[in-house]
């Protein structure tokens, strides 16, 4: 059987970063049925959706470099000085994720500090 690379990305969001396909629901605003659909092959997202998809699995990506599974999905939902008190996801869902990124990036250089 063929997977999708949708049903391929929702996984690894699953196993990299502790994300549920609710989580996955909720950052992209659309239902857990239709993130269930997209993985089982039966639709696909809308382009914009997938925008914001590909940005989580960016973001996701860039965590795991410093986080387990457990703590990037708890990071993703804090709320963050460097984000100026708000939430990765609902920066990630609005198509802000070069901001996560950045603070991500301020992570990275206070390691080495």
């Amino acid at each position: 059987m063929h997977t999708s690379g949708i049903a391929r990305t929702v996984t690894e969001l699953e196993d990299r970063g502790g994300l549920k396909a609710t989580d996955v629901a909720n950052i992209a605003s659309v239902s857990p049925t239709a993130v269930l659909n997209w993985t089982n092959g039966a639709s696909r997202p809308h382009p914009r959706t997938q925008l914001v998809i590909s940005d989580l699995r960016c973001v996701v990506e860039r965590l795991s470099e410093f986080y387990g599974p457990d703590e990037i999905r708890l990071w993703l939902y804090a709320k963050h000085r460097l984000l100026n008190g708000e939430q990765a996801i609902d920066l990630i869902g609005r198509r802000e994720a070069a901001r996560v990124l950045q603070a991500i990036e301020s992570l990275d250089e206070e390691s080495f500090a």
